[in-house]
């Protein structure tokens, strides 16, 4: 019999708690993208296990930052990254019936009415600093609290419906081929990362890229099999994740930080992208001519990321080979040369995710080591 406590997520689980007895310490700073990514793990982590330890660490983060009335302490809704952590706040309505969060959640939801868009209709990254650019990153920033309010609060195809306009808005502007994503689209004028042709920035960040294979995995699996959006999405998630399986490193089972560009002896494998692959590749809904070959490449990619999860001093969790807080870059050179560094915050959520999503059976005490059926993330 496994013990639990074995596990890579409940180490990295209990890991984080020590070294950050309040989520909102979290880096890098109080209410933003990565406690929301971060507490999304933990709070699977409770449904798995049912250890309330999860479930308070995720409510204490929501009570921290909304009061009585249901105002928000450190939300402005001027950025993509703002919104992401309103999905724990979705979450803790559910969890909590009080109304405190509701009344939060209708704050965000309100935040993206009159949102700046591109003329195409995506969400700029950042209302202030980002004019006329749409990354892959905000579309999963935006698209997880959508799908959260659709889920725990309400107006579901009004915020699911949203969602799948980002993802085509993305795909039509960044698709390069075989369902891989360049980082970014500017159609501004003097952004410095984009090719003055097309707007697109230089390369496909593996975890940009991953951002992408999140928001979209989640998508599908949150709309009924009757959803006529549902196919046409399905398709392009399929594609991408077969266009991953061909471009898995055969020494580690990684992916590449600019994933298509395994020609370039400087490229090197990313902890944080690859996780997120890895966490496509096993909730994706697939055809099953598909599913076997999805299930062994995250297996594969999970020996290889566990591999990245080393002991500290303290019997502590790290996490290595990968870049925090990465922007837009303007060319290959500064996608490799970017400082690789130990618990990016990006790669230890995404970790997280990855761990949880493979172990859930053990989790759940059900037995076996393989990859969980996919089921509705609920």
């Amino acid at each position: 019999m496994t013990d639990k406590n074995s596990l890579l997520s409940i180490r990295l689980a209990d890991t984080l708690m020590q070294r950050y007895p309040h989520a909102d310490n979290y880096p890098y700073t109080s209410w933003c993208y990565p406690q929301g990514f971060m507490l999304t793990g933990m709070i699977r982590l409770f449904r798995d296990t049912g250890n309330a330890a999860y479930r308070e660490y995720a409510l204490g983060f929501a009570a921290h930052h909304v009061g009585p009335d249901g105002g928000l302490y450190r939300f402005k809704g001027e950025s993509m990254d703002d919104m992401m952590a309103g999905a724990i706040i979705a979450w803790a309505w559910a969890e909590t019936g009080e109304e405190r969060y509701r009344k939060a959640c209708g704050h965000i939801l309100a935040a993206f009415q009159g949102y700046p868009r591109t003329s195409r209709g995506g969400f700029w990254h950042s209302a202030k600093h980002t004019p006329g650019e749409m990354w892959v990153d905000g579309v999963f920033m935006g698209g997880m609290f959508l799908l959260a309010h659709a889920q725990y609060v309400g107006e579901g195809a009004c915020c699911r419906q949203e969602v799948i306009r980002q993802l085509d808005c993305i795909y039509q502007c960044c698709h390069k081929r075989g369902g891989l994503l360049y980082h970014a689209w500017s159609e501004g004028e003097g952004t410095v990362w984009a090719n003055p042709q097309t707007g697109l920035s230089p390369e496909v960040w593996s975890e940009g890229l991953g951002w992408y294979a999140l928001i979209l995995t989640e998508t599908v699996r949150a709309l009924p099999q009757e959803h006529p959006d549902r196919a046409r999405l399905s398709a392009r998630l399929e594609e991408l994740l077969q266009t991953l399986c061909t471009l898995q490193n055969a020494q580690d089972g990684l992916w590449l930080q600019v994933v298509d560009r395994p020609d370039r002896e400087d490229n090197w494998t990313d902890t944080s992208g690859s996780a997120m692959f890895i966490y496509a590749l096993s909730q994706a809904p697939a055809a099953p001519q598909r599913r076997g070959r999805f299930e062994q490449a995250a297996r594969r990619g999970m020996e290889g990321l566990r591999r990245r999860a080393q002991p500290d001093a303290h019997g502590q969790v790290d996490i290595l080979q990968a870049c925090d807080g990465l922007c837009v870059q303007k060319s290959y050179e500064d996608y490799v040369r970017y400082p690789r560094c130990r618990n990016a915050k990006e790669a230890v959520a995404a970790v997280l995710w990855a761990a949880e999503s493979l172990e859930r059976p053990l989790l759940r005490g059900k037995g076996g080591a393989g990859v969980p059926p996919c089921e509705d993330s609920k």
